[in-house]
């Protein structure tokens, strides 16, 4: 088999494959895979709108992402496209997801992973001009020279690094640092805490002051770096269940529903990774 034959048998299993979790869930299904980033988002937003359009659009959207993050404003430009059109929106996780993506997957009524599944701290990235660089180790070791200083312990070399820094782009930083934690508290109780109504162990009524504090201790936990210790830290569900308290719909025990998952996402990256691409997106329409 040439490989034209084959792309097109591996685009029609692909999109059998989407019809049968579509069916299951009970709503529309869509895929992102790339960095989270400003050229995408005239993009992003058409391929919704070309979902919503569809006479056979549901409710619901299952939201299957695969990102290294990127920008926390373009994420939220995001959220506010796909809620739009969608009352409920779920986040799939079958690999994993980093800072940006992370902050999205906040944004939805429900987050389903498996044991393997993970997400990454929310350190925002911002571009420097070069690349994309995580901010919070910028101002982590900012903030630890300047404590060596006012103690007196700050060497010359220290001296001449903080010297050099520049006070727009540490500015940026601790701009994008506190534009993540808001939009999560925010998402958080707007959307992933809007059902809960009682407390488990109680059944006393949940106060929306209460939902505010356990936003912000989730947001404060998931962007702390010297509880992660990196940017590439891999957070496992049962971290997130155990140690954050973050609810996760675990799929890891449904014989039906992950191979389902893992029979779509794993062919879909495979035939991505086979072609190089950078980004890509996938739904039923295309």
């Amino acid at each position: 088999m040439d490989l034209d034959k084959l792309d097109t048998a591996i685009i029609q299993e692909l999109r059998v494959r989407l019809l049968t979790l579509e069916e299951h869930l009970h709503g529309d299904v869509i895929f992102y895979y790339g960095q989270i980033a400003d050229g995408i988002l005239r993009i992003f937003r058409d391929f919704i709108e070309n979902m919503a359009a569809s006479d056979l659009k549901k409710d619901s959207l299952y939201f299957f992402l695969n990102t290294p993050g990127g920008s926390v404003e373009v994420a939220e430009r995001m959220v506010d496209i796909i809620r739009r059109y969608y009352n409920k929106i779920y986040f799939v996780v079958p690999d994993g997801v980093y800072s940006a993506g992370t902050i999205l997957c906040m944004s939805g009524d429900k987050i389903f992973m498996d044991y393997s599944s993970f997400l990454g701290p929310i350190d925002p990235q911002v571009f420097n001009g070069e690349q994309w660089v995580p901010a919070l180790g910028y101002l982590d070791k900012v903030d630890e020279m300047i404590c060596k200083s006012k103690n007196g312990t700050l060497t010359n070399a220290e001296f001449l690094m903080l010297q050099n820094q520049d006070l727009a782009l540490l500015r940026r930083y601790e701009q994008a640092q506190d534009l993540t934690r808001t939009l999560l508290q925010n998402w958080l109780v707007d959307f992933k805490f809007r059902d809960w109504e009682t407390h488990s162990s109680s059944g006393e009524e949940v106060t929306i002051e209460e939902k505010r504090k356990r936003a912000e201790e989730i947001a404060n936990q998931l962007g702390d770096n010297k509880l992660w210790h990196s940017h590439y830290r891999m957070i496992s569900s049962k971290v997130l269940q155990e140690t954050i308290k973050l609810k996760i719909d675990d799929y890891s025990c449904d014989e039906t529903l992950r191979p389902m998952i893992r029979g779509y996402n794993d062919m879909l990256t495979g035939y991505i990774g086979r072609l190089g691409y950078q980004f890509y997106l996938h739904s039923r329409m295309i």
